[in-house]
């Protein structure tokens, strides 16, 4: 089983060029679901590395709201939601057990 989970991140930054930075770094490490929401999948390390940069790029007058989900909430994504959620799901092992 993989130690990656799938967050939903959503940001509020006020200052144009703080927001094209903020949406930069996100995009190298999820995919943009609306505006200012991306879903990444992300373990324990990355979560903490995406949190630094991110804190290092925006300022008190902006917000970050990360929410992690569990693999059944996150396979519960609906069907009437745009976009393909089919690949919310957990990904297959790469490995076999003999």
């Amino acid at each position: 089983m993989s130690d990656k989970r799938w967050h939903l991140v959503t940001y509020d930054v006020r200052d144009p060029k703080r927001l094209r930075h903020v949406a930069q770094t996100l995009e190298g490490y999820g995919e943009r679901i609306q505006y200012s929401v991306f879903r990444c999948r992300l373990s324990d390390t990355s979560l903490e590395q995406l949190r630094w940069e991110l804190a290092k790029l925006m300022e008190d007058e902006d917000s970050l709201l990360v929410i992690p989900l569990c693999p059944r909430c996150a396979g519960r994504i609906p069907k009437h939601s745009t976009g393909d959620q089919s690949t919310w799901a957990e990904p297959p092992p790469t490995f076999d057990i003999l």
